[in-house]
């Protein structure tokens, strides 16, 4: 049932515009229809008119259903004389002018203004890096992307943290950082887009996998010590990383020693052990063996009944259990993650989460917002899990910022997801110095992270120029198992040309 039906004109070839306009009407909206040519069944009718002249004007005005008439302009100077780049301002100009004008029909401020992007940190850095002021880098923000200083002071304080725990941050392209996907877990969450496969029956294919992977780490590990590349970070995801055995993981690690150029000055190495039920005594001894002791248990949640209902099928004394179990092995640095917005959740079963996590007080803690992906099996049946509305979940993310800043953690690192509940964020906090430097350069952008395994996406950030290029592995074992050679070549080849 469309609840709201809109009706925009005056935009020439509109099809420029339309994704734009689309994604910012959700921000307001849940349940809407644009329309782009007038229909009698519109509530609410916005016109833009861009006027290109020696300065760019856009101005906007939106009738409401009740008739009343709201008025947003917006004229600056052109920032370049190229094509490209005035249509750039042009479709910044007109998604502004949007904003405005639904921000005053709803009576309701959008916090990260037209930013939809998901690397919102990585904008300041850019802007702090070509030299402007703090306060000229701030008001640009707020003037040209309508963000409110809340979370401009957010942005800032993630910006100075990073650059502590990384100090040469932005002179490390000459580096590389290394992501590597084991595609399985013991069952996929409802909320999974990620490559992750059910292991059970499946030996066959984890052993044609992780033989494709070793020879993967082999040909990159040989091109990186051939032109004395170093390794900033290493990180195992997936799936679930230790899903496999205990002896496959030893030899795994044995390999990337042996393999990748010296190892014991790599400055982190993580591994996810997400998923609870995948920990044991000898898979925590093996970590400790090739002196791994970064790693994640991940609860999600502490309501029994929300991990049922998202397929996770560990119980909640289980991660409890688990982490004194890592504790006790010699784990010093364990992340946590929790989900705001899961099914059925609200304030009080958050709450309860938070006062379950003091319990354990881990290293580090990734809040996330609950984000409704594509391909996963609870976006494909959303009525069957029903979510907290925007007010109950921005009420939550208060408490979560609340919550950390009382107990010590910093916040290091920030991304937004697309369909992201209340158009919030995922924030990462650590306790001082114990921040993930991985996560910093995944989301910072500032050397390339090469990708191996299942599902692995490369992301090749060239030296001089930080243009970036992509490139991803197959996400399903199958396809993986029959084509790691060629995957591995086509790397090696993109690698060349940047190094």
């Amino acid at each position: 049932m469309i609840s709201l039906r809109i009706d925009i004109c005056g935009l020439d070839r509109v099809e420029r515009f339309q994704r734009s306009l689309e994604v910012i009407t959700g921000l307001f909206f849940e349940e809407q229809a644009l329309s782009f040519v007038p229909t009698e069944e519109a509530n609410v009718r916005v016109k833009i008119a861009v006027h290109e002249n020696e300065q760019l004007v856009v101005v906007g005005t939106l009738q409401d259903e009740h008739g009343v008439t709201y008025e947003a302009r917006y004229e600056r100077l052109w920032k370049t004389e190229e094509e490209k780049g005035r249509m750039k301002q042009m479709k910044h100009a007109v998604s502004y002018i949007y904003l405005s004008l639904m921000q005053q029909y709803t009576n309701s401020i959008q916090k990260w203004g037209i930013l939809t992007g998901v690397r919102p940190v990585k904008l300041l850095h850019q802007k702090l890096r070509s030299g402007l002021t703090r306060e000229e880098a701030h008001r640009q923000l707020r003037e040209d992307y309508l963000v409110t200083d809340e979370k401009i002071q957010l942005m800032q304080q993630i910006v100075d943290r990073q650059l502590a725990v990384v100090p040469d941050l932005y002179d490390l392209s000459n580096e590389v950082s290394i992501y590597i996907g084991i595609p399985f877990c013991p069952t996929k969450c409802a909320y999974c887009t990620f490559p992750a496969y059910a292991i059970q029956g499946k030996q066959g294919s984890v052993d044609a996998f992780l033989f494709g992977l070793h020879y993967e780490m082999e040909q990159i590990g040989r091109f990186l010590k051939e032109r004395n590349i170093p390794i900033t970070t290493i990180y195992y995801g997936g799936g679930t990383p230790t899903s496999i055995t205990a002896e496959e993981m030893d030899a795994l690690y044995a390999h990337m020693y042996r393999v990748f150029p010296n190892v014991e000055h790599v400055r982190e190495i993580t591994v996810e052990a997400g998923r609870p039920d995948t920990i044991t005594p000898e898979k925590l001894a093996v970590l400790k063996k090739w002196k791994i002791d970064r790693i994640s248990i991940n609860p999600q949640s502490y309501i029994q009944e929300t991990l049922r209902a998202i397929g996770r099928h560990h119980t909640v004394e289980e991660t409890i259990e688990k982490f004194h179990l890592a504790r006790e092995a010699g784990m010093n640095n364990i992340n946590m993650d929790l989900i705001i917005g899961l099914p059925g959740e609200g304030v009080e079963q958050f709450d309860h989460t938070l006062a379950q996590t003091e319990k354990l007080m881990p290293e580090s803690l990734t809040v996330h917002t609950l984000s409704f992906k594509r391909a996963s099996e609870m976006t494909k049946n959303k009525e069957k899990y029903k979510v907290a509305d925007r007010d109950e979940i921005n009420e939550m993310m208060k408490r979560a910022e609340r919550w950390t800043k009382e107990k010590g953690y910093v916040p290091y690192y920030l991304y937004r997801q697309k369909n992201i509940l209340g158009n919030l964020e995922n924030v990462g906090y650590a306790l001082p110095g114990q921040e993930s430097i991985y996560n910093i350069m995944i989301m910072e952008e500032q050397q390339s992270i090469i990708g191996l395994g299942c599902g692995a996406s490369s992301k090749f950030v060239h030296p001089e120029t930080k243009v970036i290029t992509h490139f991803a592995n197959p996400k399903e074992p199958k396809a993986y198992n029959e084509n790691y050679e060629h995957y591995t070549n086509e790397k090696l080849k993109m690698m060349e040309q940047l190094f």
